[in-house]
């Protein structure tokens, strides 16, 4: 099995501070850091999202904004890939699927944000595309959502989210886990 890490949009405007902070994005962002200094230390690829809105009504990730700037606590190191996408399926007019190819890689670990949005579209596109997927699903961080005049708190979002891609699109576990597979 040949894995790599997929960390998607782990960008400036979700955090504090920036345009659409989300619940639960710091505690995602150490997780994810573990995960990159993992994959990192055994010398497995790494792949970093970064979403640039072209909307015209986009209110973050705007093209050459801090808030579209892939976060510190996961930024890139010379040599990684970025890869920069527009739609919530990382796949979509990108060439990350040919990269993966190109690598070797087979299976997936994928962490980031939003769950509910580019962590579920990402992954079900992997899968469809043949890749073996496992999400960090303490990793990853989301919103409340509204929905017929009721709020769906964040956790809750996060909850059915990562319990829809459990199966068949994913292994769903914590980065403790994921990281003891690895070993």
């Amino acid at each position: 099995m040949n894995r790599g890490l997929v960390i998607v949009d782990m960008q400036n405007d979700y955090f504090p501070g920036g345009k659409m902070e989300l619940f639960g994005i710091k505690a995602a962002a150490e997780n994810a850091a573990a995960l990159l200094t993992e994959f990192r230390k055994s010398k497995r690829p790494v792949i970093h999202i970064q979403h640039i809105s072209l909307a015209p009504n986009a209110s973050y990730f705007l093209p050459g904004t801090e808030g579209a700037q892939l976060n510190a606590r996961v930024s890139p190191k010379e040599g990684e890939t970025v890869i920069v996408k527009n739609y919530p399926n990382s796949f979509r007019n990108t060439s990350l699927s040919e990269i993966l190819r190109r690598m070797g890689i087979d299976h997936l670990v994928i962490c980031g944000a939003m769950s509910h949005m580019c962590i579920d579209a990402t992954t079900r596109a992997a899968f469809d595309l043949g890749f073996n997927c496992a999400v960090a699903e303490d990793a990853c961080a989301t919103k409340d959502l509204f929905f017929n005049g009721n709020t769906i708190k964040a956790p809750e979002v996060h909850a059915v989210f990562m319990a829809a891609l459990s199966y068949p699109y994913a292994r769903v576990g914590s980065t403790k886990e994921i990281i003891k597979e690895m070993a």
